[in-house]
């Protein structure tokens, strides 16, 4: 028996050293969870055997139990790095037609080239979704949907109207040469506005200020004229007699005319398949004894917001920032846990599956019931102590070497045996 007995503690030492290498192994695996041995005593009875002369018969490995402790938060700056601090899995789908819920308390995401949010695995992260004040709007295993980030936000709007109100120079000169676009020596100032065509394509709208007549003693009043173009296409009023936008400032330098917006003619701006329609509105603009600025600048068309950044915050809502100034709410972060995490099935990769062992999932929202919160910017490493799995292993092979002379002894005491002569 004491061969047997041996045995038993040479395998139970193995397999304890196969699990310390294996968490050895993974110290640097995000999300990873150690395992220990749990052993038990063999011990052989029966009613008539007698409590005080019982012999063990070894030891035997009752369950190699996951510890779920908290492991070291690695600092990483990824808005999509997300860990849970506290207790808690994210939930995962392999596609988004999947039925199969996988969970891991590795939060390194990234997004793929279909928009969707996934794991190092290809995992679709599994959020619940909001309406547009960012309340649940589902609940349970059945609400919940894939992470996709928008490309876009929002309706183009085209431009329609435009406003300028500028300070034109009271000194400046009279320009000598013709207008021309092309020639800064014939106008005396220039500004540019950023326009929307129909499907919200920045177009750009120079406006170019000519003076055409400076105060007399007869005439008191200014007047300039205001060149606008879009590319190479010249807006007018009136296409039958084309003439530029006229401006007209009485002695005190306060504009007298135009009185309301002037609407030009409709154009096609380049790369456009739509007519564009704008009306231009000088009013507030004032001639002064000072430089040329222009003092606001405004106009009412926009584009499609294109999607400049996504955030997550402690309570897991994930909130995507676009270019035209539009947030979005994508969705909430769900979280699982389970009665029995230790009866999880391990899966590889930082994953697990449920089981019977471990229970159904409680499915829930972090910092609520019970489920810890979210921190973004950060993810999960391993919970493996380098210096305390060292120490077992030392007493593993220690245990190990002990079990091996026992069976060495044991078997010298056969050999003795065997050597006897009758």
């Amino acid at each position: 028996m004491s061969f047997y007995t041996s045995l038993s503690g040479l395998q139970a030492s193995q397999k304890e050293m196969s699990t310390i290498s294996h968490n050895l192994a993974n110290v640097a695996t995000d999300g990873f969870k150690k395992s220990r041995v749990e052993f038990g005593d063999v011990i052989a009875s029966s009613v008539s055997t007698n409590p005080n002369a019982q012999v063990g018969a070894g030891v035997v490995t009752k369950a190699i139990r996951q510890q779920f402790a908290q492991g070291n938060l690695i600092q990483t700056g990824g808005a999509l790095d997300l860990v849970v601090s506290g207790d808690g899995f994210f939930a995962t789908k392999g596609t988004v037609d999947s039925e199969q819920l996988n969970y891991t308390r590795n939060g390194g995401f990234v997004v793929d080239p279909d928009r969707y949010v996934v794991d190092g695995n290809g995992g679709h992260l599994q959020v619940y979704p909001v309406d547009g004040s960012g309340a649940v709007v589902a609940s349970g295993a059945d609400g919940l949907i894939s992470l996709r980030l928008p490309e876009t936000s929002g309706t183009p709007v085209p431009t329609s109207a435009v406003g300028l109100d500028v300070t034109l120079n009271a000194s400046a000169a009279l320009p000598t040469a013709t207008f021309d676009r092309f020639d800064a020596s014939s106008y005396n100032s220039s500004t540019q506005t950023t326009i929307y065509d129909a499907t919200g394509n920045p177009v750009t709208m120079t406006s170019y200020f000519v003076r055409t007549q400076a105060p007399t003693v007869a005439d008191p009043t200014s007047q300039w004229q205001v060149h606008t173009y879009v590319g190479d296409t010249a807006l007018m009023a009136d296409p039958a007699a084309p003439a530029p936008i006229t401006l007209t400032f009485d002695a005190n330098g306060l504009m007298t005319a135009p009185t309301a917006p002037t609407q030009f003619a409709p154009f096609t701006p380049a790369g456009s398949t739509a007519e564009l329609a704008v009306a231009m509105d000088f009013t507030g603009s004032a001639q002064m004894a000072s430089p040329f600025a222009v003092n606001t600048r405004n106009q009412n068309g926009s584009a499609v917001g294109r999607l400049e950044s996504v955030a997550v915050d402690e309570q897991g809502m994930v909130q995507a920032t676009f270019s035209n100034g539009d947030t979005q709410a994508l969705g909430k972060v769900a979280l699982a846990n389970f009665s029995n995490p230790t009866g999880l099935r391990q899966l590889g990769n930082s994953y697990w599956a449920a089981t019977g062992v471990s229970g159904q999932p409680m499915l829930g929202e972090a910092g609520r019931d019970g489920f810890g919160g979210l921190m973004s910017g950060i993810v999960e490493g391993s919970n493996v102590d380098i210096t305390e799995e060292l120490v077992a292993l030392i007493a593993a092979q220690r245990n190990f070497q002990a079990n091996s002379k026992a069976l060495d002894t044991a078997s010298q005491i056969s050999q003795t045996i065997f050597n006897i002569r009758g």
